[in-house]
This record gives structure tokens, sequence and C-alpha cells, in this order.
């Protein structure tokens, strides 16, 4: 059956993919199950059940989405295109029409987007399983099955993990759509009910105290750095840092002294920064204890297990041309010629002199600048902005491990068709940023974070943290890692004052309609489903 209202047939979140081991592998074999035979008295239906939540961040499976191409419609992809390429900080090549309305700004509510689209199913789908996975792990429901005391405790964690999960989601769905349709385990299901939308103010207050309540409690989940790649404790406090941190755009009320004492809070756990910014977006990130000591939360990638044509495939892949020798650049072999940074971002941020891209030369004296790949470019994209060789290509994301050089992994690469490099969804440089935020706004010091950041990017520490060091900062910091949108929200400078390459159609930038902070609800969404409103300003 296809799924045209993902909440018209909410019962299909009871199907469950059959899973490999553990939960470090993704479930490949596409045998489907009802829970009503899923479930035992033993673990490991729990566990698969569990999977299939984790493995909505990461899924290309179209059986339930109108779109074309499987990979696009990933969610780490997709909603790292409405994030990005919406943004100042990439532009992609291809143009096809949706690319094109994310590239200029310049989407409607009654044309699909296939990236809108696929955020739209992707969460609130994940949020369904989620909700069937609450139902079908109650106490009741395993203590008919014979669960022994063993699996009831291990099931407790699988269960917090999972609501976790469902907070992740609906952040995701709230900060994308702002009003979303809402649903709990103890929502009626089936028989074409259709949750009602909440505003993003409900949303938020949901969101907020599922984390809070998961934080407070000691038992309810791993601890901090003992669950790797799945959610844990920092992973939890994590998001609640980010999602307090734009309060004041979900709410209109700011929570910068919740977002401060979050921060605080995972500082007593352990955490560290990795030793050089690159590591932590190499093939072996999952691997390497350096980069893992700074990851709070990550979606785990696998060239072998994981064959997403979404997440960190996309982003390796999607910066080279098959002309440039990506397997002796990024460690993978094949070039998408899609995704590059405009020249505006980085003179803006980098300021890099003596480019020549003739030669791919230039200098730069923050470390975090040196991820371009310009030899054979043109430096503007004012000609066309669908010509790949005009921008700055980055190279961030990079399968080659962190102690070898492409020239020695080469061979290797050639086999590699897939990346092995793991997504930081949260991690602890964005926690310094937020922290430094919050403290400018509720009253702290947090120049040791900065100087931290600083010295780790061989640049010095500003005298003074304002807002406009900090847009600047993250950009640099957090580029390309799926922020920018919501950031130039935060900082009130997405619809005006402020333009980028493209925005709104032009060249040089112009204002934004007003609407556009939040995304238009899908049409496809909408036809099927009169209860659904359509956000402001789009038409139906």
């Amino acid at each position: 059956m296809k799924i045209k209202n993902i909440f018209s047939a909410v019962a299909a979140a009871a199907m469950l993919t059959a899973c490999v081991g553990d939960l470090n592998t993704i479930p490949l074999n596409k045998t489907d199950v009802t829970s009503e035979t899923a479930y035992g008295a033993d673990e490991e239906g729990y566990v698969q059940g569990l999977t299939k939540i984790y493995f909505q961040l990461v899924s290309n499976n179209t059986q339930d989405l109108q779109v074309a191409d499987g990979g696009a419609s990933e969610f780490i992809r997709a909603f790292w295109s409405t994030q990005e390429v919406t943004a100042d900080a990439a532009k992609c090549a291809w143009g096809d029409a949706w690319v094109n309305d994310l590239n200029n700004c310049t989407w409607k509510g009654d044309v699909l987007n296939d990236a809108v689209y696929a955020v739209y199913v992707r969460t609130l789908q994940g949020i369904t399983y989620v909700n069937e996975y609450l139902r079908q792990t109650s106490d009741a429901n395993l203590s008919t099955r014979g669960c022994s005391a063993d699996v009831k405790a291990k099931v407790q964690q699988y269960r917090a993990e999972a609501r976790f999960l469902r907070a992740f989601f609906y952040w995701a769905a709230m900060d994308t759509f702002g009003q979303v349709p809402f649903s709990t385990e103890d929502t009626q299901f089936g028989g074409g009910y259709n949750p009602p939308q909440k505003p993003a103010t409900e949303i938020f207050d949901f969101v907020v105290s599922e984390l809070e309540d998961l934080a407070s409690d000691a038992s309810a989940m791993p601890a901090a750095q003992a669950n790797y790649p799945r959610a844990d404790k920092g992973s939890v406090l994590g998001l609640l840092a980010r999602v307090y941190l734009n309060a004041e755009v979900y709410t209109g009320t700011a929570k910068w002294a919740e977002a401060k004492a979050a921060c605080e809070k995972i500082y007593s756990l352990g955490y560290a920064l990795a030793p050089t910014h690159a590591e932590l977006f190499r093939g072996d990130n999952g691997e390497n204890p350096d980069a893992k000591k700074e990851i709070l939360f990550a979606a785990s990638y696998n060239a072998e297990h994981t064959q997403s044509y979404g997440g960190t495939t996309y982003l390796t892949l999607s910066t080279l041309s098959g002309d440039d020798g990506a397997v002796n650049i990024t460690g993978i072999n094949g070039g998408w010629a899609g995704n590059r940074v405009p020249d505006h971002y980085v003179q803006t941020y980098f300021a890099p002199t003596a480019a020549d891209f003739a030669t791919g030369e230039y200098t730069v004296a923050d470390k975090r600048g040196q991820y371009f790949y310009i030899k054979g470019r043109t430096q503007s994209m004012q000609d066309n902005l669908n010509t790949f060789l005009n921008g700055w290509s980055c190279i961030k994301f990079n399968n080659v491990p962190h102690d070898m050089d492409a020239v020695d992994y080469a061979a290797t690469a050639a086999t590699k068709n897939f990346s092995d490099i793991d997504w930081p969804l949260i991690r602890l440089g964005e926690i310094h940023l937020i922290y430094a935020e919050a403290c400018m706004h509720a009253g702290g010091n947090a120049s040791a974070q900065i100087k931290a950041l600083a010295d780790r990017a061989g640049v010095a520490a500003p005298s003074t943290i304002d807002e406009d060091f900090l847009m600047a900062e993250r950009a640099r910091e957090l580029m390309w890692e799926g922020h920018r949108r919501t950031d130039l929200i935060r900082y009130n400078k997405w619809i005006s004052g402020y333009n980028w390459t493209y925005k709104g159609g032009n060249f040089g930038g112009q204002d934004l309609p007003s609407h556009f902070n939040v995304f238009p609800v899908p049409s496809t969404e909408l036809a099927t489903n009169l209860d659904l409103q359509q956000n402001p300003g789009y038409a139906r």
C-alpha cells in the first residue's frame, strides 16, 4: 500500500525491518514483519524495533514517499539541503527545479519541493515509528509476552532512546515547518484518524519536557560516551541546549539561562575537543577515540553496510567531479559535480589570500579554511549558478582516515563507492558556541570555550564576544553541518539585513518574503488531508 498521507495510515508504523546484528549495523534485509509477530519474550525483537527508528535518519527507502530519487529523500541529506543550500554556505549546480528553488529561495506552497517534502515525511514517519514502538513496549505488553526482568530493564533503556529520537524528529520538523501534526503513543491511531497540527510553541514545550525528563532520570539514558553512535545522556543535553538556544524563534520567549545550564551539565560529562578540527570529518571518526570524545550524537555510516546516497556519501561525492580525481583527494571513488561554496561566504568568513585557481593554491590563517579545493575553478558564480566549476569546492568531509594521506589510501579508496564518515549531529564545538551565546545574553564568561576553538583553528581569540562574532564563528566552526538557515533566522539576518549569493534569485541577493521563516507544508499532504492548514503566506 502506498501511504499518500503519512498519518492517514499511521498503523504502518507497526512494520519493522529485520536487522543484522546490533544497532551499529544498518539493516539491509527488506523482509517486513508486523508488530504482532516481531516482539516476543527475548530482547532481539526490541533491538530490531529500535533499529528501525535509528534507520529513519539514513534511510533511502521510498516505499511511502512520492520522490524519484531515494538518495535525495534521505533525512540528513534533505535537512542539510534546506539548511545550507538555501543560505549562504552552499549552492548546488544540478539545475533540477527543486534544487534551483532552494538555491534561490524561491520555493512555493503549491509546488512540491523534494527536499522539503522529504524532511516533512521522514520526521513525521520517525515520530510515528516511535509512537508504535512505545505502545509495543509498554509494561503490560512486556509482561503479557513473558519478558524477564533483565529484558524489561534493557527495553526501558531502548524506550528512552526512542523518546530522544522522537524529540529529535519533532525538533527538526518544528524548526523547518513551525506547526506540526502532533501525536504520541497515547494518541488514537488507525481508522483514518489524523492528529491535529499544533503550533511551534506547543511542540517546543513537548520537546523540552521530554528532554528534561530524560536528562533528570539518572537511569533513563546510557551514560555519556557509553553508547556511541546511539543516543546517551550527552545527546539529550546537547539537543536540549540547541532547542533552548532557538527558543525565542520557536516561541517568542528566549531561554538563555536554560541553554547555559544545559551546556554546563554537558561540561561535567567528560567530553573534549578533538585535537584537530579535520579529524571530526574523516573516514575513521567513528573509531578514532579523539574524534569520538567530541561527538555527543552521530549518524553512523559504513561503506559496506550503510550504502546511502545521502549523508556523508552525498557531501563527499557531490563536492568534486570525476575529472578532479576524487579517489586521490577525498578517499572515495567518483564525483557528482554538485555542491560548492560561494565566494562571498569564503571571503567573508575566511578571507583567503593569494588564491590561484589555476594551481589550486591559496593561503588562509584559519585552519578551518583549508578545506577548499579550487584547482580549475572560477572564483565567482555570477556568470552561471549551475556551472559546477564556478565557486569553491569544499572537501571538509573526507573519507581518508585521519592518520593517513590520500595517496597512501588511494588503493583502498578505489574500492569505496560509499562513505565511512559518521555524521556528527551534535558535538562539543557546537556546545561551546551555544554556551558563548547564552552567556552573552544571560551573563557568564565563555572566553575559555571560545579560546579553545580559536586555538584549535590557529587564530587569536577575540577580545569581545558579540553577536557579529558568533554569527561568523558559527559559519567557520560549523560550516556545512546543517545549522546555517536556523542561525540566520535567530540572528534576524534571514529575511533582511544580510544578503548572500542568489538570495531571492539575484546574484547580489535581496530580501525574502517574511513568511519564509518556515517552509510550506508539502502540497501532497494538504491534498490528501483536508484537516491540515498551510503555513501563512503560502498557497495551498
